[in-house]
């Protein structure tokens, strides 16, 4: 700085820099004494000037100096924030400021003072987009399952006249999420956007009314409010505001699409007497034709044929989903998950059309979701899955058909978990009803916690007294597609029904699993393949008191030598 010149009302000059002027700034001449060449007098005097304007000289380069330093302190470091001294500032805690650069499981970020720069920007955009199709995808696996199950079933007749029945048992060549071969599956799926629908129930079935987005509504037969006496029930769309008459049990469904299955138990070990009275039974009509002669039903029996109803896990799941989407009211689900869906293109009213990039994100997303509900099936962390403690045997429900930890509380993982293993949702299916309904038991480990392999051999033992009215069963599935496991026997399972099944004389039974038959054990066996693993459920129908305070237990699945 130019100590020597400043005056009153005129700012120092910067060295280098013209010297400022202005109205407020006068420069003043030298003064006497001033930084300049001393003038010639005689030798002392000379002198004397002299060595005062070294020392000048001196003391105004030590000021340059320092004015430089100080001027290059003030400038702000590279890669950190400045923090400038100002008159209003808060000091700020760790966390609150985004710091310059950011390492993450993605890429590294670099932000300019908090904002995240154009690279970064795209970085963070779509991981975004991923861990919304991602967790969009493990919330819509019901409502996709539910979609698949619908188009396959609209291809075989006419929208709420066909009805599919497996006249002679489900086997394994139906690809279906975890049927099982004791009882006669038969069901419907039926569209209210034309109205009001009556569906007359025959007596004698076990069946539930399930939603589009896969939520229980009501039971029908047994455990439904006609007690298993059959009965008429009417299914009102979402919209309706029409008077309702009396005489029927009343659904109000929150959705216009709704699936309505029912198992028929064998009599005397015959599927027939219980297809021919639904076939005899079942009626579908709209509310406007009661009291007319109702309309054919087209049944299709598709006992033995190869079908599939498993929905996918690549692009085209979203694809379903958005059928859905577009063909229900918004009022039908909650806006977080109608948000989620939203946020990767998938609105009511709006075309799905992601660009490239979207497509790319969406296609990765669904398989990652596949992953990862599979890796909340097979290894599960809730702790509360089990029966037991120790045990490989696991409840479907986790927080029961709601999947709740406590009122209003959705677990997340339960509820991926059961919606990617099974199909049809019911209180009747966790809920203790002693005598009725049925309960269930799942495993995909053995006794000592190991991932049960095909190519092994296994035995469990089921107690004497299995508590059970009507009957038990032990059905193996195939951990890629959760149907049943496909071998070279039509029926991978067997129960108290089974012909032949042996029974020890104390009453337990044993029941071994492994790609060959145990010597004289062909009656009790269930064959597996090497090179695919599989998971079982162990079924209940009718199940008795000490199943539900566990007085009875099954053993776990033990590893033969």
């Amino acid at each position: 700085m130019d100590f020597t010149h400043a005056a009153a009302g005129c700012p120092p000059r910067t060295v280098g820099l013209p010297r400022p002027s202005g109205r407020n700034c006068i420069v003043a001449a030298p003064q006497e004494g001033a930084l300049s060449r001393p003038r010639r007098r005689n030798g002392t005097e000379t002198r004397e000037f002299a060595v005062q304007h070294l020392h000048r000289r001196a003391a105004f380069a030590f000021g340059v100096a320092l004015a430089t330093a100080s001027a290059a302190l003030a400038q702000p470091l590279t890669g950190a924030p400045a923090q400038p001294d100002l008159r209003f500032s808060t000091p700020l805690p760790p966390g609150v400021a985004a710091p310059p650069t950011l390492e993450t499981r993605f890429g590294t970020l670099q932000f300019l003072d908090g904002v995240p720069d154009a690279a970064s920007t795209q970085k963070l955009f779509d991981n975004l987009d991923f861990q919304r199709a991602v967790q969009a995808y493990l919330l819509a696996i019901p409502a996709v399952s539910q979609v698949a199950d619908r188009n396959a079933i609209r291809g075989l007749g006419p929208t709420n006249r066909v009805v599919p029945v497996f006249a002679d048992l489900v086997d394994s060549r139906t690809v279906g999420l975890t049927f099982n071969d004791n009882t006669v599956y038969t069901w419907t799926w039926l569209d209210l956007h034309d109205g009001p629908l009556v569906i007359e129930v025959p007596p004698e079935v076990l069946g539930t009314v399930n939603d589009i987005w896969f939520r229980w509504v009501v039971d029908v037969g047994i455990t439904g409010p006609d007690r298993g006496h059959g009965g008429k029930y009417l299914l009102l769309p979402p919209d309706h505001a029409g008077p309702v008459p009396h005489g029927y049990h009343v659904v109000h469904s929150p959705t216009f699409n709704l699936w309505i299955p029912w198992r028929i138990f064998l009599q005397e070990g015959s599927p027939e007497p219980g297809v021919e009275r639904t076939k005899k039974l079942l009626r579908i009509y709209p509310l406007a034709d009661a009291g007319r002669r109702p309309p054919e039903l087209t049944f299709v029996n598709l006992s033995g044929k190869p079908f599939n109803i498993v929905n996918p896990a690549d692009f085209s799941f979203w694809e379903l989903l958005n059928q859905v989407v577009q063909e229900e009211p918004t009022a039908s689900l909650d806006q977080i998950r109608l948000g989620f869906y939203q946020s990767i293109g998938i609105e009511k009213g709006k075309p799905f059309a992601p660009d490239a990039r979207m497509k790319q994100i969406l296609t990765e997303a669904a398989a990652v979701g596949d992953a990862t509900a599979r890796a909340i099936a097979y290894h599960t962390r809730e702790p509360e899955a089990y029966y037991y403690p120790g045990s490989a045997w696991q409840k479907p429900f986790i927080g029961g058909y709601r999947f709740q930890t406590q009122p209003g509380v959705l677990n997340l993982s339960a509820y991926s978990f059961y919606y990617f293993l099974a199909t049809g949702v019911t209180p009747a299916m966790e809920e203790k009803m002693v005598g009725r309904g049925s309960q269930y038991a799942w495993a995909a480990r053995d006794a000592k916690g190991e991932p049960l392999d095909g190519g092994k051999s296994y035995r469990l033992h089921l107690p004497p007294k299995i508590p059970v009215r009507d009957f038990w069963s032990v059905i193996l599935y195939s951990n890629q597609t959760r149907s049943m496991l496909q071998t070279d026997q039509r029926f991978p399972g067997l129960g108290s029904q089974s012909k032949g099944l042996e029974v020890n004389p104390d009453g337990s039974v044993d029941v071994y699993f492994g790609p060959t038959a145990p010597e004289g054990r062909q009656a009790n066996w269930v064959q597996t393949v090497p090179g695919q693993g599989w998971n079982t459920i162990l079924r209940l129908y009718g199940p008795l008191e000490p199943w539900f305070d566990q007085s009875w237990r099954p053993g776990e699945i033990e590893p033969l030598s």
